[in-house]
């Protein structure tokens, strides 16, 4: 799979099929193949395009000089602008919400249609973010992501009741427990500041396009909970979907509802 020099760094990115482009914005601490079964369907009838955070998969560290989610939001765009594509549709779940909410900002008539999962453009909340600081302060000093905050992380994503024997969870543990020292510091953790030291995006909402902009999440999501969503959805104007039985990566938990919500809103 293909690579792009952005920012002085290798991002990594999937370019699957042909049509229509979409655009995958993924989760922190996931690369681009949690969006397989959308690639799968998506790219029978799209052109699918879905980069690796900085970090994650097989991208390069993050840039030296990126420090918000709007220059994310920008190599975003960049990426786009060496792949020859001007009008795209963007899908976004939880950090890929939270820049492609700012790209589609930046730069509206590039944006044809944009859904937002799972995701939360406002302020993270004081208690929390102090929370997740100190994981990264843990993960920092230890140089790796050590057993009990393991065990801490990893149900983050998932619905309650999870199995924790099961593929999806297993895995999950797995690559977070094999990140390295130097790939932990220059860019996991970094990043994770970026995402919750964020500043407050709401206000903007209502320059979105409602007609062509939808809010889905998990209905057991615990990280960014519906009434996150459901804020959101009303400040835009935009429909609010809610995905049953699936956690904060919804689109894995219950990947067919998903998938039939994704098509129907692409295709109108």
């Amino acid at each position: 799979m293909p690579f792009s020099t952005i920012d002085g760094q290798q991002l990594h990115y999937l370019d699957q099929g042909q049509g229509p482009a979409v655009l995958l914005g993924g989760s922190y601490l996931w690369d681009h193949t949690m969006w397989a079964p959308q690639i799968e369907l998506l790219s029978r009838n799209h052109r699918v395009i879905a980069p690796d955070l900085w970090g994650h998969g097989r991208s390069e560290q993050l840039p030296e000089g990126t420090t918000s989610l709007d220059d994310l939001a920008r190599q975003a765009l960049r990426l786009m602008d060496e792949l020859s594509i001007d009008c795209f549709n963007l899908v976004g779940l939880s950090v890929g919400g939270m820049w492609g909410t700012r790209l589609a900002l930046a730069a509206p008539k590039r944006v044809k249609a944009l859904v937002l999962m799972d995701t939360y453009v406002g302020v993270e909340p004081e208690m929390t973010r102090q929370y997740y600081f100190s994981l990264f302060d843990k993960i920092e000093a230890s140089g790796s992501v050590p057993e009990p905050l393991l065990d801490i992380i990893v149900p983050i994503f998932f619905r309650p009741g999870i199995d924790p024997q099961s593929a999806l969870y297993q895995q999950l543990r797995a690559t977070l427990a094999a990140l390295p020292a130097d790939r932990l510091r220059n860019s996991i953790v970094p990043l994770g500041r970026i995402i919750f030291g964020r500043d407050d995006l709401l206000p903007r909402l209502h320059e979105l396009d409602a007609k062509n902009t939808v809010v889905m999440c998990g209905d057991e999501d615990k990280p960014r909970p519906p009434s996150e969503s459901l804020e959101m959805a009303e400040l835009i104007g935009c429909s609010h979907i809610l995905i049953p039985q699936a956690g904060h990566i919804s689109n894995l938990e219950n990947p067919e509802f998903v998938n039939r919500m994704l098509l129907g809103f692409l295709r109108s």
